[in-house]
């Protein structure tokens, strides 16, 4: 049993206190914990987490392993990548009556003389909304990712592996890469997509380390290569992009906004955001509830009714 003042201390104190090895604990932080940032440096940090975080992060991995039969490890990938997610929710609103509009991303959120809000969805389509007024004092300052989109030629065997190129001299954030096969159907057959991404504070910031570390990458890549050398992985597209991560708010009365994705690898952040912006709008209902399986009745016998 931890007590709450452990939970609350470091984790890397916490792994410390337990006698992990300098390597181990590397493992557990970064590998396992999902720590973005330096938390055994010779400096303190303000990006330290907690024995809470990391015991629960941890305990979420474990239960993860082995959970489908035909999935490796801890992680699952879905099919045709993450947009797929967006168009089963598209299905699911639909079903309960919702307008969800797709590919029409929200261009400017402009406020007439009498404080009348005006969603403007690409190109012009307005949605007026109730006369409130509005309130800026709880806008979020927003962070930002670094994403880099590689494609290599060349079929690998495996079909989903996540990589942490190691914490260097001058890092600040870890660089997570996500390797999919084409089986994924994320990119064409006979090739494999590498999808890097790191935290930063803006946009120079982040796209600075990608080339170095895509580099890197493309190295490591060959070097678990189990192929020929005339067989070693060839980069032949990329791009870098810099997405700002903001938070959900109501701050526009009857205009509700979502966070957007963030650094993560899971949806741990996303699902919480969503439940208080659920909770916030319908406050007694309940989120996502579960149904009962229906009671089929014996289709044996003919009724005579």
């Amino acid at each position: 049993m931890i007590s709450e003042e452990d939970l609350d201390r470091p984790f890397v104190e916490f792994l410390n206190q337990h006698g992990l090895s300098p390597k181990m604990r590397v493992v557990v932080l970064h590998a396992i914990a999902m720590a973005d940032y330096d938390q055994d440096g010779p400096e303190p940090s303000e990006n330290l987490i907690t024995t809470r975080e990391g015991i629960k992060t941890i305990a979420l991995h474990s239960s993860s392993i082995g959970r489908f039969a035909n999935a490796e490890g801890a992680f699952i990938y879905p099919m045709y990548g993450h947009g797929e997610l967006p168009q089963a929710f598209c299905r699911c609103a639909a079903v309960k009556g919702a307008l969800y509009v797709l590919r029409m991303p929200v261009a400017a959120l402009l406020m007439d003389e009498e404080k009348k809000h005006f969603l403007i969805i690409d190109p012009s389509y307005k949605i007026p909304t109730l006369d409130v007024p509005s309130d800026d004092s709880n806008s979020n300052f927003p962070r930002s990712v670094a994403r880099r989109i590689c494609i290599f030629s060349n079929v690998r065997k495996t079909i989903l592996r996540v990589f942490l190129l190691a914490l260097e001299e001058k890092q600040v954030a870890a660089v997570r890469l996500l390797q999919l096969s084409s089986n994924l159907a994320v990119c064409p057959s006979g090739m494999f997509m590498a999808y890097l991404s790191t935290p930063c504070t803006d946009a120079s910031a982040g796209k600075h380390p990608q080339p170095q570390d895509s580099d890197g990458s493309e190295g490591h890549l060959e070097s678990t290569s189990e192929s020929t050398d005339d067989m070693q992985p060839t980069l032949i597209w990329s791009c870098v992009y810099v997405q700002e991560i903001t938070q959900g708010t109501s701050t526009f009365g009857s205009l509700w906004s979502c966070s957007m994705p963030d650094e993560n690898l899971d949806y741990r952040n996303i699902l919480e955001s969503t439940k208080k912006l659920f909770g916030d709008i319908y406050p007694d209902e309940e989120f996502l509830p579960r149904n009962s399986a229906p009671v089929h009745g014996d289709d044996d016998s003919d009724s005579t009714e």
